[in-house]
């Protein structure tokens, strides 16, 4: 398998040779640390420091009986000193150089994303239910947080290919600070449920209860259900010399079952999935919900799969497999199938952490470290139950006082029926304009959906091309396209089957499209295809036009209710010749690498942005008009980071909206003094990409898939496409000045790579809710604005 790719080295510490510059410190967020407790996940930066100073443990269970399991976090006594050395340092900004530690660790800063989704679940202002949501969504991140990042850097320092960070950690520093700052969060979110989610849903009616907390009715129900509907499922495995130690599927949630032979008196272990195909919490009378591994565990149940052996104790565990997929495409005859084998190995990757109840025995917890050849520093002792991502089953309850105001998006004006009892005629919408789409807040359905769904009934429309990087299990947009297909039209599918965690489900897709009579292609060696488009070409008189869509957000019906991207529908010719181009290129042999309308990766896109981040700082200096705004998931890219340090250096205003990992180092003198970052999350998650500039007076906007992270940029189709309606750009911009605003709820990314929650203002009131404020704009278009 080919490794993974290392990210570049970084100059060596300490003083430059022959150029002078000057090395920042480590930000405090960039050096492992020790657990900090917390209350509610809102402390000051001054009750930080002094926690710290104390050295706290997290106080969750007994998990400080467990510490022996925990890696040593050492904490650096280095504070930030940003202002050292500037005068070197200022020497150096006329030569055009930049400091050495001026990126911040994109692991640490993932787990910060992280954090800040578990501080929603923490605050009493968001909706109950949607805090035992966020509580689910912060355990299913870590999960594929450990499946790709944590499995991918023991890899890396397993085959000797991993280099120091571009943050200036060494891989091992890499690994032991997420090591050390995962079991902080991990205790974090434990405490949440149980001292403070769990309790205040029982006061609402919903009890999530053990075993021990059950009626006799209540558990002679369950025993009923346990006989009939769990034990056929169950499958008991033993080990002993003959039976051997069993091999456990990564995210499966298991129990360790001590058992005694009475007439021997020889102890024995054996170990019983939990079957993952089985609701995770049970109803054990109306408002009361058990875990499921208690059902199984329960005495007598227990009994009853290992009849005549006495139970000596049960503990549920949990581990966590490397899970990422390595595909040699040069060496594949055939991709699709290469993936297959890939997908079936992927079932036995090594562990990389090992969740434990914390009461569990040493004497088993021994066993399963030796067994599993898991080490000390990755198991993870904590209050039961495990796995928390169950809790989407309970956010699923019929309890929307406990939700966030349920919300219909509506048909985006320019597409809506007029007096007309028949569906609108978006290609004639789209003749007469182009228009602009913001999901969820505009509906899929009525758009993007319709667009294809029209396409593919219209006699007129010869030919459709499309991309699908992820899509529902009861797409309509795969069923528009094998429509199309079966009414003789031309369609050109480009699935991409290597979108991580939706390999299987897309291998079905391209099938089910193959055998309806659809070109499926895979896009290109070595590149995944992740961006987001959609071309219609249609008769229209003796004359084709061409109907094109590109997205920020993958055509998944149900996603773009919870997802918050944009699209652009035009009949702009630029756009449809530039796509056809594209298409051409993905399907055939083409080699073009330059475009009308949009910026692609991986030849142009980076060096566009770069190039029109450094036109800026030539608009600043000769006083014309300069600015640069960028909205992302994810801002890692060396290049583009300095680009945009270089123009703050110059004066121009930066502004970046990420949702997630940020290595930008804001706010520091002389290097970012003129960058601000900013984070949002909430009911919706942000998920657009918008690229602004002030370009002189005369703005430029571009939307589209790609972030600002090597795999976009480097090994990855991406399209941006620039937006030329004058409308459109200010409305665009007025979203981004919005989103960046104090008086706006985000959280603001310090120079130390600290993250502060922005919720109230000096007088205590709650700030502005962008998300909030969206919905209630298009209430207010179809009248039913809140009061």
């Amino acid at each position: 398998m080919k490794p993974a790719v290392p990210e570049p080295s970084p100059p060596p510490e300490g003083p430059a040779a022959g150029n002078g510059t000057m090395k920042l410190p480590p930000a405090r967020s960039d050096v492992p640390m020790a657990p900090v407790a917390r209350k509610n996940g809102f402390m000051s930066q001054q009750d930080t420091q002094a926690a710290e100073a104390q050295h706290p443990q997290p106080s969750v269970g007994s998990i400080a009986a467990h510490r022996q399991h925990a890696v040593a976090a050492t904490v650096s006594d280095l504070e930030p000193d940003l202002d050292a050395d500037l005068d070197t340092f200022e020497e150096t900004r006329a030569e055009g150089a930049l400091p050495q530690g001026r990126f911040l660790d994109r692991e640490r800063s993932w787990l910060a994303f992280n954090e800040r989704v578990l501080e929603l679940a923490e605050d009493p202002n968001t909706p109950l239910l949607e805090r035992a949501n966020f509580l689910a969504i912060f355990a299913s991140n870590l999960d594929e947080f450990f499946m790709v990042r944590v499995a991918g850097l023991k890899r890396r320092i397993a085959t000797g290919v991993a280099t120091r960070s571009a943050s200036g950690l060494q891989p091992r520093e890499v690994l032991e600070m997420i090591w050390a700052r995962s079991r902080e969060l991990m205790a974090r979110h434990a405490a949440c449920y149980h001292e403070d989610v769990a309790p205040a849903l029982a006061e609402e009616g919903i009890h999530l209860v053990r075993w021990s907390e059950l009626t006799d009715k209540e558990q002679a129900r369950l025993f009923t259900l346990f006989r009939h509907q769990i034990f056929p499922v169950l499958t008991p495995l033993a080990v002993d010399p003959a039976h051997p130690f069993p091999y456990i599927s990564g995210l499966s949630l298991n129990l360790a079952v001590v058992v005694r032979n009475p007439v021997s008196g020889h102890k024995h272990f054996a170990r019983v999935k939990v079957p993952p195909l089985l609701t995770r919490f049970l109803e054990a009378s109306p408002g009361r919900y058990v875990p499921i591994e208690d059902v199984i565990a329960a005495p007598n149940h227990l009994e009853e799969l290992f009849p005549g052996m006495e139970i000596l104790e049960h503990h549920a565990f949990r581990i966590t497999r490397n899970e990422d997929l390595e595909v040699e495409e040069d060496d594949a005859e055939n991709l699709l199938q290469a993936l297959e084998k890939e997908l079936m190995r992927r079932r036995f990757g090594p562990p990389v952490r090992l969740e434990v109840e914390e009461s569990i025995d040493r004497e088993v917890l021994d066993l399963l470290v030796r067994e599993l050849k898991i080490s000390e520093a990755e198991v993870y002792p904590l209050p039961g139950p495990l796995d928390l991502t169950g809790l989407f089953r309970i956010h699923g309850l019929d309890r929307p006082e406990l939700k966030y105001p349920k919300f219909i998006a509506g048909t985006h004006r320019d597409l809506a029926e007029v007096e007309s009892a028949s569906a609108p005629d978006i290609f004639a919408a789209l003749r007469a304009r182009d228009v602009l789409l913001h999901h969820p807040y505009d509906s899929f359905s009525t758009s993007v959906q319709a667009f294809l769904e029209q396409a593919a009934a219209d006699p007129d429309v010869l030919a459709i091309k499309q991309t699908l990087y992820r899509t529902s299990g009861d797409s309509p947009i795969v069923d528009a396209l094998i429509d199309a297909a079966e009414s003789g039209k031309q369609v050109l599918v480009l699935v991409e089957i290597k979108a991580r965690f939706d390999e299987h489900a897309n291998i079905k897709w391209a099938r089910k499209l193959e055998e309806a009579g659809c070109h499926v292609v895979y896009g290109l060696v070595g590149l995944k295809t992740h961006c987001k488009l959609s071309l219609v070409v249609r008769q229209e008189g003796e004359t084709l036009r061409r109907y094109s869509h590109v997205g920020t957000g993958n055509y998944h019906p149900k996603t773009a209710r919870l997802y918050e991207d944009l699209g652009l529908l035009t009949a702009d010719p630029q756009v449809g010749a530039d796509l056809s181009d594209l298409f051409n290129r993905l399907s055939g042999y083409s080699r073009r690498e330059t475009y009308r309308r949009l910026l692609v990766a991986p030849k142009s896109l980076r060096d566009g942005l770069i190039a029109r981040i450094d036109k800026e700082v030539q608009h600043h200096r000769a006083g014309r008009p300069a600015f640069v705004r960028i909205k992302v998931n994810s801002m890692v890219d060396e290049a583009v980071i300095d680009a945009l340090y270089r123009a703050s250096q110059a004066g121009v205003p930066v502004d970046i909206w990420v949702r997630g990992i940020c290595a930008v180092r804001p706010g520091v003198a002389g290097l970012s003094e003129n960058i601000r970052v900013r984070s949002i999350l909430g009911r919706f998650l942000e998920h657009s990409r918008v690229f602004a500039f002030g370009n002189g007076g005369e703005p430029e906007v571009w939307i589209g898939s790609a972030d600002m992270m090597h795999r976009n940029l480097d090994r990855r189709i991406e399209a941006l496409v620039r937006v030329v309606d004058p409308g459109h750009r200010a409305a665009l911009n007025r979203l981004l000045d919005t989103g960046m605003s104090d008086t706006t709820a985000s959280w603001h990314l310090g120079p130390d790579g600290e993250w502060t929650r922005h919720a109230t203002d000096a007088d205590g009131q709650p700030l502005r809710n962008i998300q909030e404020m969206l919905i209630d704009a298009r209430r207010r278009r179809r009248g039913t604005a809140t009061p």
